[in-house]
């Protein structure tokens, strides 16, 4: 079993910036994909990351203005938000995929091949 917890996030201006961590409980060797993915009418993909080398995928909306990045060491995988706009608002959420790699391509976009999540931070974009 693996935990996922979720800090930083909350109420910033639109045009500014924040940074959402996302720390595992244990090492997981077995990890392929570290993901974000945020709520809105639906839970849809924002960024992911392959844990071993270190590959990078964005939604377009977010493109540009985010990056997704991670620590070995520390277990924890960022979220950096940049030029936030208020359309950025929503419940943000990190998960890990620990069973290999998925097929298909852009699978990793998909909510189903993750297999753990953290409990979400509220990310809000005033205008």
């Amino acid at each position: 079993q693996v935990q996922l917890v979720e800090s930083g996030g909350g109420l910033v201006q639109a045009g500014g910036s924040l940074r959402l961590s996302c720390a595992a409980s244990r090492r997981t060797f077995s990890t392929y994909y570290m993901g974000w993915f945020r709520q809105g009418k639906e839970r849809e993909f924002v960024a992911a990351i392959r844990w071993s080398g270190g590959s990078t995928y964005y939604a377009d909306s977010v493109k540009g203005r985010f990056t997704i990045s991670r620590d070995n060491a520390k277990n924890t995988v960022y979220l950096q938000m940049n030029s936030l706009k208020p359309e950025d608002t929503a419940v943000y959420y990190c998960a890990a995929r620990v069973r290999g790699s998925c097929s298909g391509y852009g699978c990793y976009e998909r909510r189903d091949e993750y297999d753990y999540w953290g409990q979400g931070k509220q990310v809000t974009v005033s205008s």
